[in-house]
């Protein structure tokens, strides 16, 4: 019944998200088509994978990933991994999570990070931040008809957070020796500033209680997210950190926070995933969008609801639920 349901809410998008595509386009590179999760693959193509890890085995990876990835398909959710296929460290839980997005079959444009701020981690239970990979077909330019008709139903965790994004004008690989990348070198790879609204998920019912390996596995509760052009006036010479934020709902003022709820910095958060991916990964690439997480404390949402980001000078994002 929940594959049923899911299925029929994307089908009802579809429409609406293909009269979209042309603004979609103009900030991801050419959109895929939705396809259904594919088959596991092989112990040698999981070994090559960029995401490395020395303990957990081929054939648990893949398990571990095909339960996720029907999940993550149905809109269902699950308490927890059998202990065969459940990550023990952040190594794992990338690699598990590198093999769902694989079988989900949706390519990347680009990385969440989430728990940015000592209040999340605490209510996740986790010791840091986590990242997750954005995919493209759950991502909406702001204004659209598709990112106005973002289905709360099935959402566990109806929330929305207003966040900085960056865009990578280059790639950052991995340094020699494992030197670690400083706030000028990845800020000076940036592109474009961003904003964005992020509306997370997850497909574990206990979410707090699963552990960062797990909660990495599950895309760190990546779900919806929603971004806007890139910002035209002179970002760069902003004090990001000091920077204000407004959360309303139909007008009225729900939540208010500054951009040092984000690590410190939402250019630390940045630098934080160029590191946190040269450890387990290859690196952030060209191209890549990457969120930063909530300025404010996540505003509940529900249908109906009318959300306005304001982010002063650099400008507001709004989405309205169905």
């Amino acid at each position: 019944m929940l594959v049923h349901q899911w299925s029929s809410r994307v089908a009802d998008r579809r429409d609406g998200l293909c009269r979209t595509t042309t603004r979609l386009q103009a900030l991801t590179r050419p959109v895929a088509e939705t396809r259904r999760p594919v088959a596991g693959r092989t112990a040698a193509s999981i070994a090559s994978s960029p995401f490395r890890t020395r303990n957990m085995q081929p054939q648990a990876i893949n398990e571990a990933a095909e339960l996720i990835a029907a999940h993550f398909a149905s809109g269902s959710r699950r308490d927890e991994l059998p202990a065969a296929c459940r990550p023990a460290s952040r190594a794992e839980g990338y690699a598990v999570q590198a093999e769902v997005v694989r079988q989900l079959g949706q390519r990347p444009v680009g990385w969440k990070i989430a728990a940015t701020s000592m209040a999340g981690q605490k209510h996740i239970n986790v010791d840091g931040p986590l990242a997750g990979r954005l995919l493209v077909n759950r991502v909406f330019a702001a204004g659209s008809e598709a990112a106005n008709s973002i289905d709360l139903r099935g959402n566990l965790l109806r929330v929305a957070e207003a966040e900085f994004a960056f865009r990578m004008a280059r790639t950052l690989p991995p340094q020699a020796n494992g030197q670690r990348y400083v706030v000028d070198e990845v800020m000076a790879a940036v592109d474009s500033l961003h904003l964005a609204i992020e509306v997370p998920d997850t497909r574990f019912n206990d979410f707090v209680k699963v552990g960062a390996p797990t909660l990495i596995a599950d895309l760190a509760c990546a779900s919806w997210w929603v971004v806007g052009s890139a910002v035209t006036i002179d970002w760069r010479s902003i004090d990001l950190a000091a920077h204000r934020v407004t959360a309303s709902n139909a007008g009225r003022t729900v939540a208010e926070g500054i951009g040092a709820n984000v690590f410190g910095d939402p250019r630390i958060a940045l630098t934080w995933l160029a590191n946190e991916l040269c450890t387990y990964g290859n690196g952030l690439q060209a191209g890549d969008f990457i969120t930063t997480g909530t300025c404010v404390v996540p505003v509940p949402c529900a249908p109906g609801d009318a959300l306005t980001m304001d982010f002063g000078a650099l400008g507001t994002i709004a989405v309205t639920f169905p």
